[in-house]
């Protein structure tokens, strides 16, 4: 273990121990084991986590829901505010999601954090989705109007949350989404699930303001980091990425009334054996005019990614398109950078810019990209579509196309 990452571990364990003597003394601090958690892996532990919520969510200053070592069966739960202060739920024990769907029914999230504005997920422990009971059964790769399956952990409506030293692994879904949510950081997760998991995304935002996804490992199936419609002052730092799909922004433009994409930086990541690297995608045919605008790409290294660069607004990933879906997207692409990104490229084309021909990709910027073919002696090259100009500066491997 790096030096200071466990330096800062034990700094985290040192405050943390000192954080619960202090609110142990007040009274604050909910055990589920003294609300009836058996934590035998078999017994389902739901209420016992609802009633020690109960009680914290009504308790005034800081409270904490406290999860001790163990295995714990829990079905779907709402977490449920507004609470009358500050609320934490310390997880050392595993979490384990009831295999299949049969206990899903109606729920389209597993753990569910709801209209809390004050809140801190940490402990240690594992969140397990249990998603490979699951994951035969999910039709959305092949299907378009499909059945979604469970999230593993939402943050829905909530403001001021932290997660952070916590793992979430196998999720039937996505793994952590952040809907409509304002102010929330997703800060030292582990993210797993396998190369072959359909629609694992890793952390999903949407719809929310002011969030930041740091110092995180993802490897899982699909987008390491999507950004949905309606985010916006999103930064994405210090993520390793590997496997899965990259850091994505989309995809837009499918469904009407999507509020725009403003303020993404994502910097000083690590993407490695990953279909693609930094991707904007939208969908081809649909009418839905949303704006993606002040993105920044920069301090990115690329290990073997397949897709170092893609603008993809040809975007349909079924095997045959409707009719409709023939015509250029409508999403308007402006204002991104991408700076000092470096690595190797596992095709030739390292840098891909398909843009719409409807509505073509303006502001671009290029700068100090170094994108080596994994094959020695052979460049790379850069294909671009639709791009309306753009500025271009320092080393770039391979030559610009705008």
């Amino acid at each position: 273990m790096p030096l200071r990452l466990a330096a800062a571990l034990l700094l985290l364990a040192t405050a943390t121990t000192s954080w619960f003597a202090e609110v142990a003394t007040a009274g604050r601090v909910f055990n589920v084991s003294d609300f009836g958690a058996v934590a035998d892996g078999r017994t389902d532990d739901s209420e016992a986590f609802l009633r020690a919520w109960t009680k914290a969510c009504a308790t005034p200053g800081r409270a904490a829901v406290v999860v001790p070592r163990g295995d714990y069966l829990l079905h779907p739960l709402v977490f449920r505010g507004p609470c009358k202060g500050y609320m934490e739920v310390h997880v050392r024990g595993v979490l384990r999601a009831p295999p299949g769907l049969g206990a899903f029914r109606g729920c389209r999230e597993w753990v569910h954090f709801s209209s809390i504005d004050g809140l801190l997920v940490t402990g240690g422990g594992t969140f397990d989705g249990r998603g490979a009971t699951a994951w035969p059964l999910n039709e959305c790769p092949q299907k378009r109007d499909c059945k979604l399956l469970p999230t593993s952990i939402k943050l829905g409506l909530v403001r001021n949350a932290t997660i952070t030293g916590v793992t979430s692994l196998d999720s039937k879904f996505f793994h952590v989404t952040v809907v409509g949510s304002h102010d929330v950081r997703i800060h030292r997760v582990s993210i797993r699930a396998p190369r072959s998991s359909p629609n694992t995304d890793g952390v999903h935002i949407q719809g929310s303001s002011n969030v930041h996804v740091t110092d995180c490992a993802v490897a899982t199936g699909d987008d390491c980091v999507s950004v949905g419609p309606g985010a916006s002052d999103v930064v994405v730092s210090g993520v390793s990425c590997g496997p899965g799909h990259g850091i994505s922004v989309g995809s837009l433009g499918r469904y009407p009334g999507e509020e725009d994409v403003r303020r993404l930086r994502v910097a000083n990541c690590t993407l490695a054996g990953t279909s693609n690297g930094v991707r904007i995608k939208t969908w081809r045919g649909e009418t839905w005019p949303t704006a993606v605008s002040g993105l920044v790409f920069e301090d990115i290294v690329m290990r073997k990614v397949r897709n170092p660069i893609i603008i993809d607004q040809e975007y349909c990933p079924y095997a045959s398109c409707r009719e409709s879906e023939q015509r250029p997207s409508a999403v308007r692409i402006s204002d991104v950078k991408f700076r000092n990104i470096r690595g190797e490229s596992a095709t030739k084309v390292a840098v891909k810019l398909s843009c719409s021909e409807a509505s073509p990709c303006r502001e671009l910027e290029l700068r100090d990209i170094d994108l080596r073919y994994v094959k020695r002696g052979v460049a790379t090259q850069s294909r671009c579509a639709h791009v309306a100009g753009g500025v271009v500066g320092g080393t770039l491997v391979p030559p610009s196309c705008i």
